[in-house]
């Protein structure tokens, strides 16, 4: 495992808490890139053009890469090419920023053509804008009248822009592929419900003890990023729950844009399960709800959201009050669980099916013959049949999604 020493500058009128807090989630990115954080430094002031940090900063960060031997420096700041350039010539060693650490945690958890797909595009968006200074800064290697880069500048980045168009277009068809098979799944009786919120929040162990399936559950954060679908049955309706990757704070727009294809598993949900780490401090789930809402939003396609606030079981009656008050407004149709001791589940399953696309309810009479008696079994699987009296004729009454209303409308003898 490599050895890292993680960066961070702050800005001068920033809140202490929040910086310390960022500093501890670049650890834990580092730790998830399987990293070994060997030491630490922070610096408060504005940014510096050429080095982020003051140029004396690099030269003491020089030091402590030799004297730790730590092979990588990461920032937690966005880095540009320019300044990546210039703390990697002083420091003699790979420097990258949060958002490079992040690509590849990604790159390395791809394991569906999708995900590489997206992994690569989000690369390639990064790079798009540092196209121009990556190959100047390739010129100062150049020697003179040998192997010369002339226009490989423009082309460069011609080549950056294609290879943009061409993944988006394939990634466009396999999102077609998922609507098509979310329509099927529809057809088939099966509502889609989506796990969705920040990593670490607990949605994969939340996943693991509603499906009752082994699913990889560490303390680390994008343990889940391929979405992982599994069936579910709540009081009879079935249901699909997806695990999605999780989201993270202060990811920019080309990011989010990159990974759209795995979102929309959120996205064409009929339920979203937003999944909220109630042991945060309460202005970090403000932030990180605000953050999840705006995700959501003009996207979600009037799914409705269940607010699951878990690990309840770690801060008193008192705390989880005063959180819940300040942060109501941001959390609509709250449940409170611990879904690794499996509490409040019940209560969890309860408002999702009330949340759950209405099915009808008839009443219907179907004659006593082997073609009825075909239709009941065929009504068991499809729906939901609250009651059967056998006589003259079989007296059924079903709940069940629209389209199977309508097959049965001949036989229907009343409806509510």
């Amino acid at each position: 495992m490599k050895k890292v020493i993680v960066v961070q500058r702050n800005d001068p009128n920033a809140d202490e808490g929040e910086n310390e807090r960022k500093l501890a989630e670049l650890k834990e990115l580092a730790h998830a890139a399987d990293y070994v954080v060997v030491g630490s430094m922070v610096q408060s002031r504005y940014p510096d053009r050429k080095y982020q940090i003051g140029r004396g900063k690099v030269d003491e960060l020089a030091e402590f890469v030799e004297a730790l031997e730590a092979e990588k420096v990461i920032f937690n700041n966005q880095l540009s090419t320019t300044q990546i350039y210039n703390i990697s010539e002083t420091c003699k060693c790979e420097v990258m920023d949060r958002f490079q650490l992040i690509l590849e945690i990604f790159a390395s958890r791809a394991t569906t053509r999708r995900a590489k797909l997206q992994v690569e595009l989000a690369k390639l968006q990064y790079e798009l804008p540092r196209a121009k200074t990556i190959v100047s800064l390739l010129k100062k290697e150049e020697k003179p009248g040998f192997m010369g880069l002339g226009g490989y500048e423009d082309s460069y980045e011609q080549d950056i822009r294609k290879r943009i168009v061409r993944i988006r277009t394939e990634l466009v068809n396999s999102c077609k592929g998922s609507e098509s098979l979310r329509s099927f799944r529809h057809e088939r009786g099966f509502s889609l419900v989506a796990l969705a919120g920040y990593t670490n929040a607990g949605k994969s162990t939340l996943f693991q003890s509603l499906v009752k399936e082994g699913t990889i559950v560490e303390d680390m954060l994008f343990t889940t990023l391929s979405p992982t679908t599994r069936s579910l049955t709540i009081n009879q309706r079935k249901v699909l729950l997806t695990d999605t990757v999780g989201f993270i704070e202060d990811l920019p727009h080309w990011m989010v844009d990159a990974f759209r294809s795995t979102l929309d598993e959120i996205f064409l949900a009929d339920i979203i399960l937003l999944v909220v780490d109630m042991s945060d401090p309460v202005e970090v789930i403000r932030k990180k709800l605000a953050v999840s809402h705006d995700i959501f939003w003009k996207r979600t396609e009037g799914a409705a959201i269940v607010t699951a606030l878990n690990k309840t079981d770690l801060i008193s009656d008192e705390e989880l009050q005063d959180k819940l008050d300040a942060i109501s407004y941001l959390a609509p149709h709250p449940v409170m669980i611990s879904a690794s001791s499996e509490q409040g589940l019940d209560e969890l399953k309860e408002l999702v099916y009330h949340k759950l696309p209405k099915w009808e309810h008839s009443l219907i009479s179907v004659p006593m013959s082997e073609e009825g008696m075909s239709m009941v079994s065929w009504l068991y699987d499809e729906g939901i049949v609250h009651s059967i009296e056998y006589g003259v004729s079989i007296i059924m009454e079903i709940e069940a999604r629209n389209e199977i209303i309508q097959k049965v409308r001949p036989f229907e003898i009343s409806s509510e």
